[in-house]
């Protein structure tokens, strides 16, 4: 008991001589524990919100849905009451504007939402769209684009519309969703009367149950499940919508974990270096009490116990500031949440939080701190007499296996995958490996191949990178880490948006019109030609279903065993179809041929996308029968083709011969190019004048909104990426800081022999302008082998750089190290010789 409370007592006065130089570490994992607690508060927040706000989130307690007109079952005394909505995409013009959009048009018919309701503004509009008459509830962000506001109109196909009111929110539906498909709610009464709803018109019909509080939907989704997936309906309730909103959030919120978990990592290393830095700081004190009889037993504990004293402190304030962090995480996140979250404490979250933080931080802190158990008396007389070497130390191996297990374990924890895990840690391990790996390579090549024909200033500040004391493998390896994370995001997002900028080159149309009946094909075309554009394409589509493949009907693939069963999305999967002889420029035949229809009685050989084929488990040969509008249709794999889908053209899954379905009810598309923006968007208004059902694509449109769509993801990555920045930034400042009293004894001996202010000054800038290139430059390496892997196998698009983006990134990184760099200089110059020479 004695020697514990003597351990602890030197420790504490230990602690508080040389807290001071340690201090900026323990904000090093401040800042990754504050981003983990309020990653994990924020997703346990929400997990409750979800549960409480479910059913909200559906607004019913059973929908019911097909693409087709079905109808609905007889629940008898469970049905409290029920609604009816038919949505589909079409164009909508403001009539004050004359402009117009394509949305979500949503007729409503009955009470829904049966829980919650609509936030509307003003709120007497609700009401008023309900009471009937030619009203609409417009989402409040198409309102913002085309500058409208309630009491305007709009018009939707043959009809027009008052706007009743601003629909701030609509049941399930996120930021995201509203900035893809915008909704507008029109009275199902009116319907109709648009003129919207023909053959062709990609319609989804939805029934809304409330049922009474004792009944069980669920035991009435099994009774109709078998007859509801033959008919081709599709079902969700409360509890499956809350399981799979739960678990895509779950996701997101996993691997925001996963980012804040490396910047815990982050501020590990750089705890390791500046434990690694004061051991050998204290290996003369650690020599003295060895002779003064103190076993290295007792010594290792008393820096034991501040390192945990340490971690303890960093753990904790990390908590309270993730606690309080957690506050703006709800306007961070919101295009992405379906539900209002709450904000309250998590008790969970701040253990895991804190107990994260001391166990890493202690087990980083290990592998140098173990050096002090080797060292011996004979140090105070033979100061060479160093500890053993970390190869030959089996315990500090031990530490590092034991480093190993908990990232493992703490991944899996996150993921509940070890797949994921795998790859996790696998990266982790990977990229400081990599980083590591490089700064070695540096220090050595500087080491022996130094030029002598450098300045003198060059040479110095080049020689500190590999001195004694250096902080070069962690700056390297927190800072390129850091780097490489968000230069990586940078790197993809610039690719995506390369291949969705289509509408600008020259080759590429730009404007699709479809839902064209075959009545206006002509006329549609040649409203097109009026006005100087090319009809680039002018194709036929035809809607179908799937009744069987080798004979084996969607019944029979039931009772088949598992391993010898067809996809369930072949045959309920609605296929649009188009037919010709040729393949056009985004497709490349890859197997079998083309085989024409010359006659009839003739085979007929359908050609297949050879991705989709490989997905369905179909091969060349293989037999399929169509249900072209209840007329059976008998073909067979004639051919498989590469489809370029990214390419703008109307691809398809499926590619009839010509001269089969000429007589089949079709609708059109008709694809054609315009030469501005703007002439795009007189063209749109024009044609939905003329021709109120024909949907229009700007494709112009549609760039800017993955752009917009793209830089919402893209920012809350960053803000998740800055932690790790910030990390890598204080762990530049403390390292700095820790090696400044050897800095400032290598200065003073410069200036006694002569060296002048501007001398110290350019020494001081070159070293940390190398450190900071160094450490940028092995992160923009990382990231573009990130960045080239992720384009290529994930994204499957041409990978190239971004010079001018890569060139930003290296600058500012530079730039923020040096100036770092000479922001402690400044102070170390200022120290008085005689202050130095005298300790």
């Amino acid at each position: 008991m004695g020697d514990l409370k003597w351990v602890l007592l030197m420790a504490m006065r230990d602690f508080r001589k040389n807290g001071s130089k340690l201090a900026l570490f323990i904000s090093s994992i401040l800042v990754g524990i504050a981003a983990l607690v309020a990653i994990s508060s924020f997703g346990d927040n929400l997990t409750k919100d979800i549960n409480r706000q479910a059913k909200e989130l559906l607004g019913a307690d059973l929908v019911l849905s097909n693409n087709q007109p079905f109808e609905g079952p007889d629940l008898d005394s469970m049905l409290v009451d029920q609604a009816m909505e038919i949505n589909f995409a079409s164009m909508v013009s403001f009539v004050v504007k004359g402009e117009s959009r394509l949305t979500q048009v949503r007729a409503l018919e009955g009470r829904f939402p049966f829980y919650g309701s609509f936030d509307v503004e003003p709120l007497s509009g609700e009401e008023s769209f309900r009471a009937g008459g030619k009203k609409a509830l417009v989402e409040n962000l198409l309102l913002a684009q085309f500058d409208a506001q309630v009491g305007d109109f709009i018009k939707v196909g043959e009809v027009t519309y008052e706007i009743a009111g601003a629909l701030h929110k609509v049941p399930g539906q996120t930021g995201i969703t509203a900035t893809v498909a915008p909704a507008v709610y029109i009275p199902m009464e009116t319907l109709e009367e648009t003129g919207l709803v023909q053959f062709g018109s990609r319609v989804n019909y939805e029934l809304y149950y409330a049922l009474t509080p004792d009944a069980d939907p669920q035991v009435f989704i099994d009774a109709h499940k078998d007859q509801w997936e033959e008919d081709n309906i599709r079902f969700e309730t409360v509890e499956s919508r809350k399981e799979s909103t739960g678990n895509s959030f779950k996701n997101l919120g996993n691997f925001l974990s996963l980012v804040a978990f490396i910047a815990v990592l982050l501020g590990c290393v750089g705890v390791a270096s500046a434990v690694n830095v004061f051991v050998k700081e204290k290996l003369p004190a650690v020599a003295v009490l060895r002779c003064l009889g103190v076993s290295s037993g007792q010594i290792f504990a008393i820096y034991l116990w501040q390192i945990f004293l340490m971690g303890a402190i960093g753990s904790v304030a990390g908590a309270a500031l993730g606690t309080g962090l957690q506050f703006i995480l709800p306007s961070v996140f919101q295009d992405f949440l379906p539900v209002d979250v709450t904000v309250e404490i998590s008790w969970a979250s701040i253990f895991l939080g804190v107990f994260t933080g001391i166990l890493i931080s202690m087990l980083f802190a290990l592998i140098p701190l173990l050096k002090i158990r080797t060292v011996s008396p004979m140090m105070t007389l033979r100061p060479e007499e160093g500890s053993t070497r970390f190869a030959k130390d089996p315990i500090r191996w031990a530490v590092v296996v034991g480093i190993a297990l908990f990232l493992s374990g703490f991944s899996y924890f996150l993921l509940r995958d070890w797949i994921q895990t795998l790859w996790f840690t696998g990266f982790v391990f990977f990229a400081f490996g990599v980083l590591w790996l490089f700064a070695l390579g540096i220090m050595k090549g500087i080491r022996h191949w130094l030029p002598l024909s450098l300045s003198y200033p060059a040479r110095q500040s080049l020689a500190n990178l590999y001195r004694p004391n250096n902080q070069t493998i962690s700056l390297i390896a927190t800072i390129g880490l850091g780097t490489a994370m968000i230069s990586t995001l940078f790197f993809v997002q610039y690719q995506l948006l390369g291949e969705v900028k289509f509408a600008d080159k020259e080759d590429q149309p730009n404007m699709l019109f479809f839902d064209i009946q075959t009545q206006q094909v002509e006329a549609v075309s040649k409203q097109l030609t009026d006005q100087g554009l090319p009809i680039l394409q002018q194709v036929p589509i035809v809607t179908m279903g799937l009744t069987s493949v080798n004979g084996v009907t969607k019944k029979d693939n039931e009772s088949l065993p598992e391993e010898e069963r067809f996809s369930k999305r072949l045959y309920n999967r609605e296929f649009r179809v188009t037919y010709r002889d040729s393949l056009i420029r985004s497709e490349r035949l890859t197997d079998g041929e083309l085989r024409p229809y010359k006659q009839s009685g003739d085979s007929i050989f359908v050609s297949l996308d050879k991705g989709y084929a490989s997905r369905a488990g179909l091969q060349l040969g293989d037999e399929l029968v169509f249900n072209v509008q209840g007329r059976p249709l008998k073909t067979y794999i004639g051919s498989m083709r590469e489809v370029n889908f990214r390419q703008v053209s109307t691809n398809f899954l499926v590619l009839f011969p010509d001269n089969v379905l000429t007589n089949a009810p079709k609708f059109h598309v008709v694809v054609t190019k315009t030469a501005s923006d703007v002439e795009a968007g007189k063209i749109q208004n024009q044609m939905v004048q003329n021709f109120p059902n024909v949907s229009v694509i700007n494709l112009s449109t549609i760039v800017e909104t993955l752009e917009e769509i793209l830089g919402k993801i893209s920012f809350v990555i960053q803000f998740m990426a800055l932690f790790s920045i910030v990390t890598g930034i204080l762990v530049l400042i403390s390292s700095l800081i820790i090696s400044k009293y050897q800095r400032i004894k290598e200065t003073i001996l410069l200036k006694t022999i002569g060296a002048q202010t501007s001398l110290l000054i350019k020494i001081n800038t070159l070293e940390y302008l190398f450190l900071g290139s160094l450490a940028a430059l092995s992160g923009i390496l990382l990231s573009l082998l990130a960045a080239f892997l992720l384009s290529v196998y994930l994204f499957e698009i041409p990978f190239s750089v971004e010079w001018l983006l890569l060139v930003a990134v290296y600058a500012a990184i530079t730039a923020i190290t040096v100036l770092l760099g000479w922001w402690n200089g400044k102070d170390i110059l200022k120290t008085p010789t005689m202050e130095v020479l005298r300790t």
